[in-house]
């Protein structure tokens, strides 16, 4: 409690104990850390191709392939290797040429609304971990229905090729 002492210049001097409010100062902080619930770890679905398993047929029309390189480096590319030419893009850009892939495969089949854009992720030699984790974050924010396929023990002659004349 507060209690009033006077000093020998006979001037009053307040002097306040503080003792009850840093009880009661940890006692709010142990029942907002008792009854808040902490984040739940969220998972992301990943479809990894299985060697012995039946595949189910995916056009290359709807088909993305993102390979992961060097130096934070990605090259993409639609439709069947070989074909079409990769682009080379950084992270910063990725989202949108997603998003752009996604709308331009969303208006060619109008016709059947289970089909969309099917991405498959290639990470390679050279791609470190946290290249992976941020393409999988990536592909969250553009909200794709499908799960993107991880393919990193398939990587094509023409892929390869590419990515060592580009440096990736």
């Amino acid at each position: 409690m507060a209690e009033l002492s006077v000093s020998r210049n006979r001037r009053a001097v307040p002097k306040v104990d503080l003792t009850a409010m840093v009880d009661l100062a940890f006692l709010l902080i142990t029942f907002f850390m008792l009854t808040t619930s902490l984040s739940k770890p969220v998972a992301m679905d990943i479809a990894k191709p299985d060697d012995g398993g039946v595949q189910e047929p995916v056009a290359a029309s709807r088909t993305m392939t993102i390979l992961l390189g060097k130096n934070d480096k990605i090259a993409w590319y639609m439709g069947e290797p070989g074909k079409s030419t990769p682009v080379i893009e950084s992270f910063e850009h990725i989202r949108a040429s997603i998003v752009a892939n996604k709308q331009k495969v969303g208006s060619t089949v109008k016709s059947n609304v289970g089909k969309s854009l099917f991405v498959i992720i290639k990470p390679t030699a050279g791609s470190s971990y946290k290249n992976f984790v941020d393409m999988m974050d990536e592909l969250a924010l553009a909200d794709l229905k499908a799960a993107p396929a991880i393919d990193d023990d398939h990587i094509l002659g023409e892929e390869e090729a590419f990515l060592k004349r580009h440096g990736l």
